[in-house]
């Protein structure tokens, strides 16, 4: 009995001991599963998905989901539609810089565009509607910067200006039109036009502001292609458009000119220059159809702040004229100034377009469209279409492009445009776009 006691006393203490031993570790186990479960509940069921040997990532609470990006990006396409504006018909690419003029041929199937990347291109366009359009690209001489462009003979040969270290040059190329749409190719793979003529230092070391064509129909007129060129500092200069032969040059005497246009029947020339007055020559003709000389002929008075642009109406008799008073004004010019009857001013009109601040805008370009009922001009990127006649706006076109726009040009005829014939502007601007626009209805009173 005795050594059963004893058996007992020497077991009871390592039992007690295994057994506190197991109770302390169901105690950590259990604490261990506890917050194990609680980690597990907390993992969201697409990181659980994840393939293992990939981080876990957490979406921020303010990120939408993806089907709400998609819907999100629908919203934008449909905000981008609603600014399209109704009259933008099309738009031109391939430049790789600023555009800096344009110009169509007389038939409008061609529009030659100068680029600050140094190249001519010449587009063709047989509707103005299409999706791609043929091109021909020509390079100037190294170190040429275009800054003016006219088409001269017909419709296939082009007279550039371009400014280099020495001064501003004449190019003139023949053959430049770019043949009839056809295929799916953007660029036209032709052999490229050599250089007809040309001249240096046109200018001295001016650079030309603007270059204009037209046809010499009015007197004995042998309805040969007439060009000028307007320097930034005060000469204009006057060319045969086939031979490149030098025929006047006129001086505005006004510090600077702004441009300048020859009226479409190539008797006139007007400049806008520093001061308030306009001043215009007349181009006369021998009786073998030579230019004989360049006279002056009129002063146009009656702003009283320079005028910033002009254009001459397609039938050679009236001028419109935009000045920093902020007004414009049309004259008939058609009057006897050998008897030294003045100009008269037909209409002035308030410009109506103005700033956020309530300011009048001034007009950088203007062109009357070949029916004379349109009057397109631009301020900045803002292109706005006004009714000859009664000056009411027609249309405004808000950021027309992405930056100022360079130069305007009208189709001199009607085009195809979805398969109606319709008069068509081209913009160029300095976001490396040419876009094409249809003419807003007139207003007639």
């Amino acid at each position: 009995m005795a050594t059963a006691a004893a058996l007992v006393s020497s077991l009871s203490v390592p039992l007690l001991s295994a057994l506190l031993g197991a109770a302390i570790a169901l105690v950590f186990l259990a604490g261990y599963l506890r917050r194990k479960r609680a980690v597990i509940a907390h993992v969201p069921p697409s990181a659980a998905a994840a393939a293992p040997d990939q981080p876990n990532q957490s979406r921020p609470s303010n990120q939408p989901k993806k089907g709400h990006q998609r819907s999100h990006h629908h919203a934008a396409d449909k905000d981008a539609a609603k600014k399209h504006h109704h009259l933008d018909v099309n738009t031109l690419r391939g430049h790789t810089d600023s555009v800096t003029a344009l110009h169509f041929s007389a038939d409008g199937c061609n529009l030659a565009t100068v680029c600050a990347d140094g190249a001519v291109r010449v587009f063709r366009i047989d509707d103005a509607s299409s999706k791609s359009f043929k091109i021909l690209r020509i390079n100037l001489p190294a170190g040429a910067h275009p800054t003016a462009i006219a088409f001269s003979e017909g419709v296939s040969s082009v007279v550039v200006a371009a400014q280099a270290l020495l001064g501003s040059s004449l190019y003139m190329y023949a053959d430049v039109s770019a043949p009839p749409t056809g295929g799916n190719k953007q660029q036209g793979k032709l052999s490229p036009p050599e250089i007809k003529w040309e001249h240096r230092k046109i200018h001295g070391k001016e650079s030309v502001l603007n270059l204009v064509a037209a046809r010499a129909t009015y007197g004995t007129g042998d309805a040969s292609t007439i060009l000028i060129s307007c320097s930034e500092a005060t000469d204009i200069k006057v060319w045969h458009g086939k031979s490149g032969k030098e025929l006047g040059t006129v001086d505005t005497n006004q510090l600077k000119n702004n441009m300048a246009d020859i009226s479409p029947n190539g008797r006139f020339i007007a400049a806008a220059a520093f001061t308030a007055d306009v001043k215009v020559w007349e181009i006369v003709y021998s009786k073998d159809s030579s230019v004989k000389e360049v006279n002056k002929a009129m002063q146009l008075k009656g702003h009283k702040s320079a005028v910033t642009c002009l254009c001459f109406a397609p039938n050679s008799e009236q001028i419109i004229t935009a000045s920093k008073d902020g007004t414009i004004r049309v004259w008939n010019i058609n009057v006897r100034y050998h008897l030294d009857e003045d100009p008269k001013t037909l209409r002035v009109l308030a410009i109506p377009l103005h700033d956020s601040k309530g300011s009048v805008c001034l007009y950088d370009h203007m062109s009357i469209s070949p029916d004379g009922k349109v009057l397109a001009t631009t301020s900045g990127s803002t292109l706005q279409w006004l009714c000859v006649e009664t000056g009411a706006i027609l249309d405004t076109a808000e950021k027309a492009h992405e930056g100022d726009i360079t130069g305007i040009a009208w189709t001199p005829r009607t085009i195809p445009n979805g398969g109606v014939h319709v008069f068509v502007l081209a913009t160029a601007g300095v976001d490396k776009k040419v876009k094409l626009w249809l003419a807003p209805e007139a207003i007639s009173t």
